[in-house]
């Protein structure tokens, strides 16, 4: 037998050459004897299914969608709101069996060149692409749109035409600066995410040094109801990050007395520096975070919750439709109190 195609599976179990193109890529149309039925025969004649480049040619679409971070791959895997959210997006797709491609975009090449890798990007075969943490000036960014990528933002874009679900991270800072103040805390430490690996201490920092547009949007929002901001990093994104910034500000002889990590995460570090210390949240210092990770429950910590899972589904949506309506959606945001905040120590 020669080169067995789609037409050879149908004119063996006599049906159309769709209704087996529908077997593999939408099974959801067939019962489920008649596609066990189309899919026995083609085990049987050696067909292992539907060419995907030539799938592709022929309907214009790669299947598959990108998601764009400014970390490395294994923050994917470890970090708490990165896997929400991820999973959140994933269980939208797999009902349309859609593919997810992380394309990191690490920060070593442009601590040493000056400017990004974004090969990911120009190498990726995706009809849309989200991001984390990557504001819409970024190269990388600006390389998906020349390249006709379609983009569904995680941060407030003004522009008219664009795509985005996300929260107001301005407010989101404002309103936890606004719970600080009112607790008595003037001077305040702030951990922001700068990149460089974690436990790498950066002290002496100004918002304009801030290039993260999550952290970025927050610190703005503290700065408009808090007197004093001292803002230093661990690194990127992760507890040890936490730890080393948040031991750099419990160390200072005139320490803030109240510290806020830009995600849970950090809260959670900074935390654990206070316990090698010896030190209490907030009979010491006052302790906060954003996000609402479940660890931040479990550690009393006083936090932004922002709807991760919701905010993945609705993302996943819009990969997938990009007639999908609305096409800009902000999400809204909780100031959950704990026990890790109250007044400053006399």
């Amino acid at each position: 037998m020669g080169r067995v195609t789609v037409k050879t599976i149908a004119g063996a179990v006599g049906v159309s050459p769709s209704t087996v193109s529908n077997a593999y890529n939408r099974p959801d149309q067939l019962s489920t004897e008649l596609r066990e039925k189309i899919l026995a025969v083609a085990a049987e004649l050696g067909y292992a299914g539907p060419d995907a480049a030539a799938r592709m040619l022929r309907s214009g679409r790669a299947e598959a969608v990108g998601v764009l971070l400014t970390e490395r791959l294994s923050y994917a895997f470890s970090d708490p709101y990165a896997i929400g959210f991820l999973t959140a997006v994933t269980e939208v797709l797999e009902q349309s069996q859609t593919s997810l491609v992380l394309m990191p975009i690490g920060y070593e090449a442009q601590l040493e060149t000056g400017t990004p890798d974004v090969t990911a990007v120009r190498q990726a075969n995706i009809d849309a692409m989200t991001v984390l943490c990557i504001g819409n000036l970024h190269p990388a960014t600006q390389l998906a749109k020349a390249r006709g990528i379609r983009i569904v933002g995680t941060d407030i874009d003004p522009d008219p035409d664009s795509t985005w679900v996300a929260i107001d991270d301005v407010e989101a800072g404002a309103t936890l600066g606004r719970h600080l103040a009112g607790l008595g805390h003037h001077r305040v430490g702030v951990i922001a995410d700068t990149g460089y690996p974690a436990g790498t201490v950066t002290t002496g920092l100004s918002i304009d040094d801030i290039t993260c547009t999550d952290c970025l949007a927050r610190i703005r929002g503290l700065a408009s109801t808090l007197d004093e901001l001292v803002i230093v990093s661990g690194g990127h994104n992760a507890p040890v990050s936490g730890m080393a910034a948040g031991g750099a500000l419990l160390d200072l002889p005139d320490r803030p007395t109240a510290i806020v990590g830009l995600s849970d995460v950090v809260a959670l570090g900074v935390l654990e520096a206070m316990r090698d210390r010896g030190l209490e949240a907030p009979r010491d210092v006052s302790v906060s975070g954003f996000d609402d990770i479940d660890a931040a429950a479990q550690a009393g910590l006083t936090t932004v919750r922002q709807p991760i899972l919701e905010k993945g589904r609705r993302v996943g949506e819009l990969l997938l439709d990009p007639e999908r309506e609305p096409r800009q959606v902000l999400l809204p945001i909780e100031l959950v109190i704990r026990d890790s905040t109250g007044a400053p120590a006399s």
